[in-house]
């Protein structure tokens, strides 16, 4: 039971202050005056103030509640290390029953794990939501179990009372961690990009070592080993050696006696590009169809284009003197012989014999194709004449003979069976509709994979594989009809774009093909083919364990699965002779980038309400109550801050001045003002 005094007033504070200002004023008249009765005057007009102001009597029936500490225990990836998880336990027992042990004190125990994603230690975040949980007035103290290595500092609220961080970890700790400073997302292919790194020890590192091995590995294969210096960024190049995603590999061995490995190895995933597509384009005589190329390889910014139109062959006869012609003498020679295997790609476009390009620059194609490099025939009417391009060193490399007949009918493509597993040709549409072409070229299938039919399912479109080389036939020059929009149009400019891209090896569009996508540590795998069925894949993790898991049909020719890596790191996918790698979550997540435990990152938080740190590897300090705002740590022991709370269950209330006590009070002091003065 607990009584005080409160006003409340019968005026409003402002009118009673007026009131009192008027009586005042009155007194110190009736002083100037002489007044005998000045002071009686005063004490009536007191009484009345007082009554006005209201005077109440309050008594509190109250409850004592008990103080609430909260206790933070840490029990994220970083705590894993050395002995800190059994820090952690028995530090965090003998506190609890401790605590436990004091009156008027209840404990609050918390435990934190790693979140979600790679967000690190969210020591604030639990913080936040437990007070936001408990009465802040009822806060005693704080205490952290952890080792410190707390990723959300920017988070921290206004703390109600003292804040304790008992660390783990030991002094003698120390460890050695490689970072990337800048991995570009991508590089040209066979040219080298720069890397910058840095291996860095922290903690109490053993003295006299200067340098340290790092291994190199690209997409799995056999690493390099170099020796690089310590606590220096170091610029190291690395050639890709392939288009597509190259999985690079960083690691340096674990050392004696550092404290983990985790943060050895670094992931770095970058895609291979070509720095410019070099396409040659060989247009036999002009047409509508030549543009149609010319506009598709003209509106990549990433291909350079050679166009070679024969404008004037040698049988045109017109009687233009050879000085007056405009035309510029194209260097054949050097394109066909010095030059060819800086190209990518070669297009005859409706090309024929016609002398202007000797056997033996038709014979180094041929070599240039089994080289590795591509040609792409978009055959026309001569193509089934005495001077077609088959009727040369070329022959051996085709996919089709032609069977010198040019059907002039109206027909629409066709994807065939395989074809649609096909990259090049699948998820075109519905070939209903599709506008028609008016002429094909009658070929007959010799080699190479059948993609598209025409009339009567003649061969359309037929690619092959010749030594290292591609190589594509399309029997029609009839595909410009479709980015005319004739009779509707059709996919003229994907499907270029898709065949001239796989011509040039883009990994995306291989019919044979295995590669998986990630997000955090789910990876789905992917499995492009041109068979109806395909084996299970055969993952290996990053601790050397194999798996293997199925594949389901999604799309003709396209098998996939979800897999969850357990581990952070580099995965190995195997299925029959195609092989992939991939990297899943940060190869050193954000748990491991700081390992060494320290108070450092707390401290501006520990010193609002002047708390404190203490090693649990020096014992564990006492508890002692301190008042709010004196130093509440110091050698050996933490404070904890009584916050005397309490519930108010009943509340009476009884008034000081009853009216009648004010009427005699004021009315006594009257008279006797009056008759004082009147017996003067």
């Amino acid at each position: 039971m607990t009584g005080t005094v409160i006003f409340d007033p019968l005026i409003p504070w402002p009118v009673l202050a007026i009131v009192a200002t008027v009586a005042v004023a009155g007194v110190v008249l009736a002083l100037w005056r002489g007044l005998s009765g000045w002071a009686l005057r005063g004490l009536a007009a007191l009484v009345v103030i007082a009554a006005l102001a209201g005077p109440v009597y309050q008594v509190e029936d109250r409850a004592p509640l008990t103080d609430i500490v909260l206790m933070i225990e840490d029990e994220s990836a970083s705590q894993t290390l050395s002995d800190r998880a059994d820090q952690t336990a028995r530090a965090a027992e003998e506190l609890a029953a401790e605590i436990e042990s004091r009156d008027n004190t209840e404990l609050r125990r918390i435990t934190l794990g790693d979140g979600d994603g790679d967000e690190g230690t969210q020591v604030m975040t639990a913080l936040n939501t437990a007070l936001a949980e408990e009465p802040r007035a009822r806060i005693a103290g704080i205490l952290v179990v952890s080792d410190g290595i707390v990723h959300d500092v920017d988070q921290a609220p206004d703390l109600p009372a003292p804040m304790h961080l008992l660390q783990t970890g030991r002094d003698n700790d120390w460890d050695r961690r490689l970072i990337v400073r800048n991995a570009p997302a991508f590089a040209i292919i066979d040219e080298p990009v720069t890397l910058t790194l840095r291996i860095e020890d922290s903690g109490a590192a053993p003295a006299g070592e200067t340098t340290a091995p790092l291994e190199v590995s690209v997409d799995g294969a056999e690493p390099e080993r170099l020796n690089i210096p310590i606590g220096i960024d170091v610029e190291l190049p690395i050639t890709l050696p392939h288009g597509g995603r190259n999985v690079i590999q960083f690691t340096v061995p674990q050392a004696d006696g550092e404290l983990t490995d985790r943060n050895n190895t670094a992931l770095i995933q970058m895609n291979g590009v070509r720095d410019r597509l070099r396409v040659l384009l060989v247009s036999g005589e002009p047409h509508p169809g030549g543009r149609t190329w010319r506009n598709l390889l003209k509106s990549d910014s990433s291909v350079d284009l050679v166009h070679f139109t024969i404008l004037r062959p040698p049988e045109k006869q017109d009687g233009v003197p050879v000085d007056e012609l405009s035309l510029i003498a194209f260097p054949t020679r050097e394109l066909f012989l010095e030059k060819i295997n800086d190209f990518d790609l070669i297009i005859f476009d409706r090309y024929k014999r016609r002398g202007i390009l000797p056997a033996i620059y038709l014979d180094n194609v041929t070599n240039y194709i089994n080289d590795g490099g591509a040609v792409l025939i978009a055959a026309g009417p001569d193509f089934a004449s005495a001077d077609s391009i088959f009727r040369s060193p070329l022959a051996p490399i085709l996919p089709a003979q032609p069977t010198a007949r040019v059907i002039e009918e109206r027909f629409v493509p066709m994807v065939t069976d395989l074809g649609h597993r096909h990259p090049v040709t699948t998820d075109l549409g519905d070939s209903e509709d599709w506008g028609a072409w008016l002429r094909q070229i009658d070929v007959s299938h010799r080699s190479g994979e059948l993609l598209m039919t025409g009339v009567d399912e003649r061969p359309l479109l037929v690619l092959d594989r010749v030594g290292e080389g591609r190589v594509a036939l399309l029997a029609s020059d009839h595909a410009w009809l479709w980015s005319r929009g004739f009779e509707g149009g059709g996919p003229q400019l994907e499907l270029l774009r898709r065949l001239a891209h796989w011509m040039m090896k883009e990994p995306e569009l291989e019919e044979e093909a295995l590669w998986a996508e990630a997000n955090g540590q789910v990876m789905r795998i992917i499995r492009q083919t041109l068979e109806d069925e395909v084996g299970p894949v055969t993952i290996t993790r990053p601790n050397g364990e194999t798996l293997e898991i199925t594949l389901n049909e999604v799309s003709p020719g396209r098998f996939e699965a979800t897999y969850f890596g357990p581990e952070i790191g580099l995965y190995r996918l195997q299925e029959g002779e195609q092989m992939a790698v991939i990297g899943l979550g940060p190869a050193a997540p954000k748990e491991f980038e700081r390992t060494i435990a320290t108070a450092e990152v707390l401290d501006p938080v520990l010193t609002q309400m002047r708390g404190g740190a203490v090693r649990l590897e020096e014992g564990l300090p006492s508890i002692r109550n301190v008042r709010a705002g004196r130093p509440a740590a110091g050698r050996g022991w933490i404070g904890l801050t009584p916050r005397d709370a309490y519930e108010t269950r009943d509340v009476t209330q009884a008034g000081l001045l009853p009216p009648w006590l004010v009427l005699l009070l004021a009315g006594g002091f009257l008279l006797g003002g009056w008759l004082r003065e009147g017996r003067r």
